[in-house]
């Protein structure tokens, strides 16, 4: 197989020329974004060290458990919805039954259905301070999610390895122009605005316990942040794939309060 590039792919399919409105929104979000910038307390890389997130260290610890919990969720595959099948804003990205999530929290609520099937993770997850998502990102062999950009600098990702195939070479992500693989037990902490893609050129699945937390920020930042959480929640973009949720574990006989 040959190397990862350094630089965008030019593979991705194309997606339909975006609305003015979405245009528009989106260059305000870039300008906002700028702000968050220079208000931030943590690195503006593309990727960053775990060791500015000590809250994350208890996930790390406890990976045998999270691993044996989601063994259990995986038994039941067919189960487990897709991202744009809970946000077809994600369509572009999101193909076929390739990429699955198990949803414990999404825009700081939580499922509850989803984390009594896992005790142990949604207990770690529950003492996280500033939770605003997090799931079993579930990625089929040979999937390819093409590249995008993440909506706000208001938060920062990381992923848990919690299945990652043998071939791990094969299986990778690029955030900018720096490339990286997942470790079973490792945490990577990135900045999901940066252009990226994921690649798993294997025979296995990867799975990763995806999350979002509050980018630190100074006092200014943080009352911007609050703002646009506010409004955020209030947005088709984050009360459609809640309300999806909703009705795809009411379809499976599963109360979600």
């Amino acid at each position: 197989m040959s190397a990862p590039p350094s630089q965008p792919s030019t593979d991705a399919p194309q997606a339909p020329p975006p609305r003015l409105g979405v245009t528009i929104g989106r260059k305000v979000m870039r300008m906002v974004d700028r702000f968050f910038d220079r208000h931030s307390q943590v690195p503006t890389t593309p990727f960053m060290s775990p060791s500015y997130f000590p809250a994350l260290q208890p996930l790390v610890d406890n990976f045998g458990a999270i691993r044996t919990e989601l063994d259990q969720v995986l038994t039941h595959r067919d189960d487990i919805p897709t991202f744009h099948q809970l946000s077809p804003d994600q369509v572009r990205i999101s193909r076929g039954d390739n990429w699955k999530t198990f949803v414990f929290y999404a825009f700081a609520n939580r499922v509850d259905a989803n984390c009594a099937q896992c005790p142990e993770t949604a207990r770690l997850l529950d003492a996280l301070p500033r939770l605003q998502n997090a799931w079993f990102s579930i990625l089929s062999p040979g999937y390819h999610i093409p590249p995008h950009r993440g909506p706000s600098k208001a938060l920062l990702r990381c992923h848990l390895g919690v299945r990652v195939p043998k071939q791990r070479e094969s299986c990778w992500i690029r955030v900018g122009g720096e490339v990286r693989h997942w470790g079973e037990g490792e945490l990577l902490c990135f900045d999901d605005t940066y252009e990226h893609e994921v690649h798993n050129d294997t025979d296995e699945t990867r799975v990763v316990l995806f999350i979002d937390l509050d980018r630190p920020l100074d006092r200014v930042g943080e009352v911007a942040r609050r703002t646009l959480m506010f409004l955020a929640r209030r947005t088709t973009y984050v009360r459609r794939p809640l309300a999806n949720l909703t009705r795809w574990n009411e379809r499976l006989g599963i109360r979600t309060d």
